[in-house]
C-alpha cells in the first residue's frame, strides 16, 4: 500500500524508479548489541481519534518501543524511539512474523492494533505478529511540517517553466520547514536506514532469522534487506512488488501510467456487461473525458469532500484508489453522482498546527530528474497520447515533489540478493492499479534462482486477501517453508465491492 491520500501532500502506496548501473550495496553500520535491547512489552492504550469499535479491536495487541540510531551510519550517536507492536501466536509457535508496512506512510502498529483482518487465523495461531512504524512515519519521529505551507502545494499538472521554477522553490522552502518541525531525523529516512531498524527489531525479538511479509512499498524494505542481510532470511513475501530497479523518469511514468489504465479498462470492461454498473449502456471513456475537463475548471466537487472543488489530478486519484480493491460498484455510482453535481462553491479553509509529511521518505529512495519544463510537458504529453484515461497517475506527484531536493541516499538500482536458503516468494495481482505485474516479473527475473512468483489472475492492489489460494499458498511458505512451484497461479476472484 501506499500512501495515504489528503488534497495536501500524501498521496498512493507504491511508487518506483531507478538509475542505471551496477548494482551497488552501500556499507551501513551493522547495529551494535547495545541497540538491540529486550522489548518491553505493554497492552496497547487507546489514543485519541481512536472509535468505540477500534478500542475493541485493540484488546490482546501489545506495544513497545526500540531506541534506535538516528543515523546507522553513527550508531554511537542520538537515538530515537521506534514504535513496534504485536500480537503473540494462538496456538503453536513457529516465531515472530514481521509486516513491513506500504506506502510509504502506512502505520504498522496501527495494523497491529485494529487491523489483524489483514491475516488469516493460520498466521495468527502460528506466529507472533509484529510491525511497526517506519522511521519518519506516526509514533516514529514522524516527519511534521506546516499545515498551511502543505495547503499551498503547486499542482502537479505544471503548465510552465515558470511554474516549474516556483515548484522547485516550494520544494525547498517546505523541506526547510519540515527538517525545522521534525529534527534531525529528517535526513535520515531511507529505507536503507529501515532495513537496518527492521534488523533490530529481529535481534530484539530474539529471533535468528527473520520472517518477513511486505506489502507495496514495504516490499522495498524486504529486498534491500535480503540484499543486506541475506543469511539472517528464513523467509520474506513480497505482495504487490515494488521496482527499484533500472528505469527512467519516463519509464517510471509510463509504468504507473500504464498500470492505472488498465485497471480502469477492465472497470469499463466489467461496467459495460454489468447491469448492475450505475453507467451500464453508457459510453465511460467520454463520460471520464468530460469529468476531467469540468475538474479542470474547476467545476466539479471532491468525491471526499463534495463542499469543495476537485481538480484533474485528485478527481484522478480518488479514481484511483477505488481501483485498489477494486471497488468497481462504488466507482460506478461515484461517477454517476459526479456527473449528475452542481458546481462547488466553498472555499477550503487554510489548515493551522502541523501535519504529517508522508511523502519525504520517497525523495530518499529514489531519484526522479526532470531538468526543465520542455522536458516534464513531454512526459505529460507522452501520457496524454498513451493512457489518455490516466494522463495523470497518482505518482506524477512523486516527480513534482521532489524536484529540486538533494540527491537521495538510496537511489534506485538492481538488486543483488545472493546466498539466500529460502526463495524469496513474490505475489501480484495482473490487473494492479499501482504496481503493475510487470513489476513484479522485473523484480523476480533480478532475483532470478533466489525468487518465485506467485501469479494472481484478477484485479487490485494486494493479493492475499483477495484469493483463497493466494493466502494459502502464502501461508504454507511462510509457516513450513513450502515454496510453491514456479509459473504457479492462482484463478481471479470476481471483486463484489
Amino acid at each position: 500500500m501506499l500512501l495515504k491520500p489528503s488534497r495536501t501532500i500524501a498521496w498512493a502506496a507504491l511508487l518506483g524508479i531507478a538509475s542505471t548501473g551496477a548494482a551497488v550495496v552501500p556499507a551501513i553500520a551493522e547495529p551494535p548489541p547495545t541497540v538491540a535491547k529486550a522489548l518491553q512489552w505493554k497492552d496497547c492504550q487507546p489514543e485519541p481519534g481512536d472509535t468505540e469499535e477500534d478500542k475493541e479491536l485493540i484488546k490482546g495487541s501489545q506495544c513497545a518501543t526500540l531506541q534506535v540510531p538516528i543515523d546507522w551510519n553513527h550508531p554511537a550517536g542520538p537515538t530515537f524511539a521506534l514504535a513496534v507492536a504485536r500480537r503473540t501466536a494462538k496456538e503453536t509457535r513457529v516465531g515472530s512474523l514481521i509486516f513491513g508496512p506500504g506506502g510509504p506512510g502506512d502505520s504498522g502498529v496501527d495494523r497491529i492494533r485494529t487491523g489483524m483482518s489483514r491475516f488469516s487465523a493460520e498466521l495468527q495461531n502460528r506466529f507472533d505478529i509484529v510491525s511497526f512504524d517506519p522511521r519518519g512515519i506516526a509514533r516514529s519521529n514522524p516527519v511534521k511540517c506546516s499545515a498551511a505551507l502543505l495547503a499551498q502545494q503547486p499542482s502537479p499538472i505544471i503548465g510552465s517553466q515558470a511554474e516549474f521554477d516556483r515548484t522547485i522553490a516550494y520544494n525547498r522552502k517546505l523541506a526547510e520547514d519540515c527538517k525545522a518541525n521534525t529534527g534531525p531525523l529528517y535526513d535520515h529516512i531511507d529505507t536503507l536506514q529501515t532495513v537496518q531498524d527492521l534488523n533490530a527489531i529481529r535481534i530484539a525479538l530474539g529471533e535468528s532469522q527473520l520472517t518477513f511479509h511486505g506489502s507495496s512499498y514495504g516490499t522495498l524494505l524486504g529486498e534491500q534487506y535480503a540484499e543486506r542481510y541475506p543469511r539472517n532470511v528464513r523467509a520474506i513475501v513480497l505482495e504487490s512488488v515494488f521496482d527499484h530497479g533500472a528505469a527512467t523518469t519516463r519509464q517510471f511514468l509510463d509504468a504507473q501510467s500504464t498500470a492505472a489504465q488498465n485497471s480502469f479498462d477492465e472497470f469499463v470492461k466489467w461496467c459495460d456487461s454489468a447491469t448492475t454498473c450505475a453507467l451500464h449502456g453508457r459510453d465511460v471513456h467520454a463520460l471520464w473525458a468530460d469529468l476531467l475537463a469540468r475538474a479542470g475548471r474547476g467545476e466539479l466537487p471532491d468525491p471526499q469532500r463534495p463542499q469543495y472543488a476537485t481538480t484533474p489530478f485528485f478527481l484522478s486519484f480518488a479514481v484511483f484508489r477505488l481501483l485498489y480493491t477494486p471497488q468497481w460498484a462504488k466507482l460506478g455510482e461515484v461517477l454517476k453522482q459526479l456527473d449528475e453535481s452542481e458546481p462547488p462553491t466553498a472555499q477550503p479553509p487554510v489548515p493551522s498546527g502541523l501535519q504529517a509529511n508522508t511523502i519525504a521518505p520517497f525523495c530518499r529512495d529514489f531519484s526522479l530528474p526532470v531538468r526543465d519544463y520542455r522536458e516534464f510537458a513531454g512526459y505529460l504529453k507522452r501520457l496524454a497520447r498513451n493512457t489518455p484515461d490516466f494522463k495523470y497517475p497518482g505518482q506524477l506527484i512523486a516527480v513534482t515533489s521532489c524536484l529540486g531536493l538533494p540527491p537521495a541516499p538510496n537511489p534506485q538500482r538492481s538488486l543483488a540478493v545472493r546466498h539466500l536458503t529460502t526463495p524469496i516468494l513474490l505475489s501480484n495481482a495482473i490487473h494492479d492499479p499501482a504496481t503493475g505485474y510487470n513489476w513484479a516479473t522485473d523484480v523476480a527475473h533480478q532475483l532470478g534462482r533466489n525468487g518465485v512468483l506467485l501469479t494472481y489472475q484478477g484485479w487490485g492492489h494486494g493479493s492475499y486477501n483477495k484469493s483463497p489460494c493466494v493466502q494459502a499458498t502464502i501461508d504454507k511458505y511462510l509457516v513450513s517453508l513450502q515454496v510453491p512451484p514456479r509459473g504457479t497461479s492462482c484463478p481471479a476472484v470476481q471483486p463484489t465491492g
